[in-house]
């Protein structure tokens, strides 16, 4: 083959301007093919060393091999584990010449002629396993700045298979976390209630998950590491059902909001329990935190779920739903983030965009709810602009079932008793967690002694 010309490929590679098939791979393929390519040779893959086995992790070939990422054998009988420990040197120009690469079965089948090797080293200075190069022909013209150059792309790859092995690490952390939360129920409803703004009527109430794993993280970052998990529908179908279990303690006239990602609005484990719900009792919010990629499935997704329920699009003016996004959800109730509630009475931008909100809700036939009015000029404000509803600290924080109960029937309406109580029904839950674990953990002993 013949060398490609080019006399700083690392640079190149760093700044992104190695052009050529590798542009879509995977960072470390990536790599491999800019170093086989740059050598003029057929082969490039990185291995790692794992219970005595030899495993191709990353292969990059323009001619046909016999083996794929996940193939393994034993580390003793490859030129990886003998170059690794001294018994063949780093490049090979012909690797028939030295009997024990010779006597490896992939050396003549191949066949193997020129071959260059080095080790993946990690930061801690552990060899992960080996970076290597090889031609079909023997190559007299390879030299030791080739093989430098092999070292400073082997460095490269160490660098991005440590941030992968980081990040598996992470992710598997994750997923434990996740796992472990759904598997003890550590999690909680809490309703804030919706009202009129122009009669401070209630109207209904958004469902609201907390968590009581003595996490100081907030709800959020908990549904965004179990969507990172693989987990996201599982945590949020949870928050769904529990919250339709405590409507009984709604009074009736009232509605319930869900939230859910586009994700969960499409999947079947939400349209089986709204099938069940009761037709004019349940608003699914649907949140665009993260962009949607099926439009087209989210539509017929919510003109399903709309046989049952309402469709609300959250976060209005904070998540990726542009104004035609909204036009072809066609959502019944519109939630104004709290981001353009916020300050309303004294910033001009602001009341401007929310008397545009109005103007155009009217105009495709949907209420507008705003989001976090914690002032009486807030609600002041957007109750002149036209907003129809609203929620917030202003009329009450979020409540347990049984405290909004008698919020909503009058009987509660003191800010700080509805905080006493909740934080009481935190401790309650926090306590039959703690008690749960400390009986699972008795009951593991009791069967370690026993074996």
């Amino acid at each position: 083959m013949t060398r490609t010309a080019r006399s700083n490929p690392i640079a190149a590679f760093l700044t992104g301007r190695d052009e050529g098939a590798s542009g879509g791979l995977p960072s470390v393929d990536r790599i491999l093919d800019a170093v086989r390519r740059h050598l003029g040779m057929n082969v490039a893959f990185a291995s790692r060393y794992v219970d005595g086995q030899r495993e191709f992790t990353h292969i990059q070939s323009d001619i046909p091999v016999p083996a794929r990422p996940g193939d393994a054998e034993p580390q003793e009988q490859t030129a990886c584990y003998r170059i690794l420990t001294g018994r063949l040197p780093e490049l090979m120009h012909d690797a028939s010449e030295f009997p024990l690469a010779a006597e490896l079965p992939i050396v003549p089948a191949l066949p193997v002629g020129s071959h260059l090797n080095v080790p993946l080293r990690l930061s801690d200075g552990t060899v992960y396993g080996s970076f290597c190069c090889l031609s079909q022909k023997p190559d007299r013209s390879l030299t030791d700045r080739d093989l430098e150059t092999m070292r400073a792309f082997a460095a490269l790859a160490a660098d991005q298979i440590e941030r992968d092995l980081h990040e598996d690490e992470a992710r598997r952390e994750r997923v434990q976390r996740i796992a472990a939360l759904l598997d003890r129920d550590c999690l909680a409803i809490a309703y804030q209630p919706i009202h009129r703004l122009d009669t401070g009527a209630a109207v209904g109430v958004e469902s609201l998950a907390r968590f009581s794993d003595h996490d100081l993280r907030s709800p959020d970052h908990w549904f965004a590491d179990a969507a990172a998990a693989g987990l996201g529908v599982e945590l949020e179908m949870l928050a769904v059902r529990q919250a339709i279990a405590g409507m009984p303690y709604i009074p009736g006239g009232l509605y319930v909001a869900v939230n859910v990602s586009p994700a969960t609005a499409m999947s079947d484990a939400l349209a089986e329990v709204v099938a069940d719900a009761r037709p004019g009792r349940l608003v699914v919010e649907v949140t665009e935190h993260a962009s949607v990629t099926d439009h087209a499935g989210l539509e017929e997704a919510l003109a399903r779920l709309r046989r049952n329920a309402k469709i609300a699009i959250d976060d209005v003016g904070a998540g990726y739903s542009g104004l035609r996004r909204i036009l072809d959800l066609k959502p019944d109730i519109l939630k104004l983030d709290m981001s353009l509630t916020r300050d309303v009475d004294r910033d001009p931008a602001r009341a401007a965009l929310a008397h545009a909100m109005v103007a155009f809700a009217e105009g495709i036939s949907c209420k507008i709810v705003a989001e976090g009015i914690e002032t009486e000029a807030e609600w002041a404000a957007l109750t002149r602009i036209g907003v129809g509803y609203g929620q917030g600290w202003h009329f009450s924080r979020a409540m347990p079932a049984i405290v909004a109960q008698q919020f909503l029937l009058g009987a509660t309406t003191c800010a700080d008793q509805v905080e006493m109580e909740m934080n009481e029904a935190a401790r309650s839950v926090a306590d039959a967690n703690r008690s749960r674990d400390a009986a699972l953990e008795r009951s593991r002993a009791a069967s370690r002694s026993a074996a």
